[in-house]
């Protein structure tokens, strides 16, 4: 999908701050972090949202949780607590019509998320 923003991402055609990856997903800074630790994990390949990953490749979606674990640890959130978020759809908070997580730690973080 070339007007996808973050298939541009991937293809590298748009530059991004990408700190891990794996066979099939990629982690990168986001632009406007909500944390201090604020990043993105997106499969490479276009799916809409996280349930279309889970309904079509499971095992692409255990990917992108691996791959986000991995990123808790290298940005040293993962002993300190850190949040995984998957919005979907409109009313859910997706921004970006490509399936991905954000991972954000880095200070305490309330309930209801903001």
């Amino acid at each position: 999908m070339t007007d996808c923003l973050f298939c541009r991402i991937a293809s590298g055609e748009i530059p991004a701050d990408i700190i891990a990856r794996s066979d099939r997903a990629l982690a990168f800074r986001d632009i406007e972090p909500q944390a201090p630790v604020h990043v993105l994990v997106i499969p490479i390949e276009h799916y809409d949202d996280v349930p279309s990953v889970a309904d079509a490749d499971p095992a692409l979606a255990g990917e992108m949780l691996g791959l986000a674990a991995d990123v808790a640890r290298q940005e040293g959130v993962e002993a300190s607590g850190h949040r995984l978020v998957a919005n979907t759809g409109e009313e859910g908070g997706q921004s970006v019509p490509h399936a991905h997580m954000h991972v954000l730690g880095g200070r305490a973080l309330g309930w209801p998320p903001g």
